[in-house]
């Protein structure tokens, strides 16, 4: 692929995975109880279905989901009622220090934390729609396709990381600040803005021509 073109698809994709979504603030909030790495595998997760929603645009299921109004339902309403779970028992959580046991806590575990982000990202519509939309722009017609994927997927999947981590490190750090008052706003308030975006998820609609 043409550099330029790798870098601009870097631009959009920073601006996009910045926004503070919903593995974003699971890694904020893995981040602050059980340390930067052990949340890794949580961010490893979200890389996962990010290479998920690449595959599914290659093969065409953005496009599905963008005719079919069954499919966008199904797969929203499965969205919905994660967040909406993740969401309200993170609520409910009275949070954790920094460096708890995670055997003391079975959601600690590292395929709990990998399944978690990966569900979250991989049962949302919009992501399909989103990556549907913004990666056929910089795809050449004229060039072998899977080369092209290959090199986006990479760039995407690096980037999502590298934004996670930075999101659980800043985790880490509020918590040794606030201690365990911390962790249990920390959760308190990505509880809240995961209801918030299952709220969101809930009211929108396919779009159409």
């Amino acid at each position: 692929m043409n550099p330029t073109t790798v870098l601009a698809f870097a631009l959009a994709a920073v601006v996009a995975i910045a926004i503070p979504g919903p593995t974003v603030l699971l890694a904020l909030a893995n981040g602050s109880r059980y340390g930067v790495r052990r949340a890794t595998f949580g961010m490893l997760g979200a890389v996962a279905s990010d290479v998920v929603l690449v595959a599914a645009v290659g093969v065409g299921l953005g496009a599905v989901l963008l005719a079919s109004e069954t499919a966008f339902t199904v797969v929203k309403w499965l969205g919905v009622a994660y967040l909406a779970f993740l969401g309200i028992r993170m609520l409910l959580s009275r949070g954790a220090l920094l460096h708890s046991d995670p055997r003391a806590d079975p959601r600690g575990g590292r395929r709990a934390l990998f399944m978690k982000s990966f569900l979250v990202a991989v049962t949302n519509p919009k992501g399909y729609l989103f990556v549907g939309a913004l990666l056929p722009q910089f795809i050449s017609p004229a060039a072998p396709q899977l080369p092209q994927y290959l090199v986006i997927a990479t760039v995407f999947c690096a980037l999502d990381f590298a934004i996670m981590f930075a999101y659980a490190l800043l985790g880490s750090q509020a918590i040794r600040l606030l201690k365990q008052r911390g962790a249990v706003w920390i959760e308190r308030v990505c509880g809240g803005i995961l209801l918030g975006l299952a709220a969101w998820l809930a009211t929108t609609r396919r779009v159409t021509a």
